[in-house]
């Protein structure tokens, strides 16, 4: 198989340069090669605080490691494996009206041994130096820490939200009738499922990203080294077209001393509302169960109009999908808007790669044309705030009331409508 181009792009040469200066090697690691694919994999395991992964653990992930640009910084005096690690691949990002391409970053840890070095500094920014030097527009991660990476000018743009629900007191409130039917499906039915809805799905939404088979095999209890895989369940929506539209993996946990269960639900996808309403239905209806937890739920999402008691939901909005503009032409240009606008912003980037003033001017078809100008700004935000907004997940208003937007209040409240987009942002996994 011939390698993605992404994965032979080699590393950034300050990042290598500044961390050879403190005696460390900075340098792609090979998949292709057992000590640098292995090295790299418990590495990664490590700074994720999971425990080290059995050989076939490591035979799955180097799968999916394959198609990803793999880089470690070793300490000659640290052993074989890397002291901190990275990964990145070129995918869609689905946006209202399109898709664009997105540098997406992965796997960055940094050994508890070596921390407040400047490492995980040298790590991102040489990411954000190679996507640009390849000529990709915006970057995005998924954060397991949230207070990280604003300093690299990324911005909380895709928010989601995390549901438990008291099953014992929401109650159905929901419509009785449906033409499709839920039935039991096998896992790897399930996986097949999972992936298919969700690349049938993710355009449907601004804030999305493919998949991959090794995150479907996990969802569906098919990963191997996965301590719950034996209780993975799973359902399918069938619709009245005989078309599957929906599917839900879950597991069941005891509740002790009371012979009933918590369902914790690993994923929902759906492509259609009549999907969607009847897994609801099914987990809040389930025998035996008092509770259910879900998280990776787009904000808008019906369940709480779906129970007859809503204060049996409790509803946890959470920062998820960060995104990072790269090249504000291209990135501004590859969306559609909600109205027009006339405006000129000032970014305030550090890193220099979105900085300047912009004059954006959106037509009434909701595209836009992006140019520098010397015109004075309208609205003045830093690239994290940019970022932010960008998607269309986060109102720039919003931002705005917290001091972190700046500008006339009509020019503001013009630049929110613009970008703010329905069916809200979403992105339904951790990459």
């Amino acid at each position: 198989m011939t390698a993605p181009e992404e994965t032979i792009i080699s590393v950034d040469p300050d990042s290598q340069r500044s961390l050879r200066e403190r005696g460390l090697e900075y340098r792609i690691a090979d998949m292709a090669v057992d000590a640098d694919a292995e090295g790299f994999l418990r590495a990664d395991a490590r700074g994720f605080l999971d425990e080290d992964p059995t050989d076939a653990e490591l035979a799955q992930m180097r799968e999916t490691m394959r198609t990803r640009r793999n880089i470690g910084v070793y300490d000659p005096e640290g052993g074989a494996w890397p002291i901190a690690t990275v990964n990145s691949w070129v995918t869609p990002l689905s946006l209202p009206g399109g898709e664009i391409d997105m540098w997406a970053i992965s796997s960055v840890t940094v050994a508890g041994t070596h921390r407040r070095r400047g490492i995980a500094r040298s790590l991102l920014e040489g990411e954000l130096r190679a996507a640009a030097r390849a000529g990709v527009p915006i970057a995005g991660l998924t954060a397991s820490e949230a207070t990280i990476y604003g300093r690299y000018g990324f911005g909380p743009a895709v928010p989601v939200m995390r549901f438990t629900v008291d099953t014992a007191r929401a109650g159905w409130g929901g419509s009785e009738t449906s033409e499709g039917r839920l039935v039991y499906a096998d896992k790897q039915s399930l996986a097949d499922d999972l992936e298919r809805l969700h690349e049938a799905s993710r355009t449907l939404r601004s804030g999305q990203v493919p998949g991959w088979r090794g995150r479907w095999q996990r969802m569906a209890g098919l990963a191997e080294g996965d301590k719950e895989a034996a209780a993975v369940r799973g359902v399918r929506f069938i619709g009245a077209d005989g078309a599957v539209q929906g599917a839900m993996a879950y597991t069941l946990a005891e509740v002790p001393g009371g012979f009933r269960s918590e369902m914790r639900i690993r994923s929902i996808i759906t492509v259609s509302d009549e999907a969607l309403r009847a897994i609801w239905r099914f987990v809040v209806q389930h025998d035996l169960v008092t509770s259910a937890r879900v998280d990776l739920r787009p904000i808008d999402d019906p369940l709480p109009w779906l129970v007859a008691d809503q204060r049996a939901v409790t509803a946890e909005v959470h920062d998820h999908g960060w995104l990072r503009v790269l090249d504000i032409e291209a990135a501004l240009a590859a969306r559609s808007y909600s109205a027009p606008l006339d405006i000129v912003l000032r970014v305030d980037d550090p890193l220099g790669f979105a900085a300047g003033d912009w004059r954006i001017v959106i037509d009434d078809s909701g595209r836009a044309r992006v140019a520098a100008t010397s015109d004075s700004p309208d609205v003045t935000l830093g690239v994290v705030e940019l970022s932010t907004i960008y998607a269309g997940g986060v109102p720039a208003t919003q931002l705005a009331a917290a001091g972190r937007i700046h500008g006339d209040s009509d020019a503001v409240s013009a630049l929110s409508r613009a970008f703010l987009t329905t069916p809200s942002a979403f992105l339904g996994i951790w990459y």
